[in-house]
């Protein structure tokens, strides 16, 4: 573990405080995190402590222990959102590609939404490829940290989030924020509409999700688990894709280790490996 810095701190923060924070993150939420995370840990969880008045980290960790309503603020708290709209842009081209030849399509996960630039721009993807608003794809967007999900939900961003955003699709997609709003904009009712936003963990043995699912998108969410929790998670995944369905996943992210699960298709996308009759896998 990195030094604690030695620096004065408002509460009491030890090398015992920081591990037993990521290990309930772990336990919670499969999230492992690395050694030099203890001074984010604790400028994360400080601002809980003064919300509750709480006296320090040891009367928090019992207060978490005692009020499991406290759980998702935890989570909240130490989970990482890091995101644009249009992010590896050849992500959204190669929707489109699939979207042209498997015109069947009818759901796409998007896993860890954030704060909604991603599902958009899949809404946005979609859109443009019916050249309409009504479309037969239900887009589900769903993310572990509830506060972030409900800024998704609202859709609104500072303009400068559109900077990766063509100004066709400004004009199409999105209506400029006056008054208090002013230097704001936020995505249209119709593109709104097109997208099903519902907090899922993960580690959750089911997911409130209707199946099959022909596309997900998971991108930089794996690289925060250990391999066990990957192989677990890339599982449930695929036993939810149709057999010809489509994993997407983050520039940093690689699942070679799991042939029996996932089958490389092209740049960072996946697909469900394939089983003959008797289960095993497909040469």
């Amino acid at each position: 573990m990195s030094k604690l810095k030695s620096m004065e701190r408002e509460f009491n923060y030890t090398p015992a405080h920081f591990n037993h924070a990521r290990t309930i993150l772990y336990r919670l939420a499969g999230i492992k995190l690395a050694d030099s995370k203890d001074a984010l840990v604790y400028s994360r969880l400080v601002r809980r402590i003064r919300q509750l008045k709480l006296a320090g980290f040891s009367e928090y960790f019992t207060y978490l222990a005692e009020c499991e309503s406290e759980h998702q603020e935890f989570i909240n708290a130490l989970t990482t959102n890091q995101t644009a709209f249009f992010r590896e842009h050849h992500h959204f081209d190669i929707l489109k590609q699939y979207l042209q030849t498997h015109p069947q399509t009818r759901r796409i996960w998007c896993a860890a939404s954030s704060t909604g630039e991603e599902p958009y721009s899949i809404a946005m993807s979609v859109a443009e490829h019916f050249g309409t608003f009504q479309t037969p794809i239900e887009i589900i967007a769903s993310d572990i940290d509830s506060v972030v999900l409900s800024k998704a939900e609202k859709g609104i961003y500072p303009i400068d989030r559109l900077s990766a955003v063509s100004d066709i699709r400004k004009k199409r997609f999105f209506h400029r924020g006056i008054g208090a709003q002013q230097g704001n904009v936020r995505v249209i009712p119709e593109l709104r509409q097109m997208l099903q936003f519902t907090r899922i963990n993960l580690l959750d043995e089911s997911w409130p999700i209707s199946t099959p699912i022909d596309v997900i998108f998971c991108r930089n969410v794996m690289i925060y688990f250990d391999r066990v929790t990957q192989e677990v998670i890339l599982k449930h995944m695929m036993s939810t894709l149709t057999p010809t369905g489509l994993y997407i996943a983050g520039h940093s992210e690689n699942f070679a280790m799991f042939p029996d699960i996932v089958t490389a298709c092209g740049r960072t996308t996946y697909k469900p490996t394939k089983r003959n009759a008797s289960g095993k896998t497909k040469s």
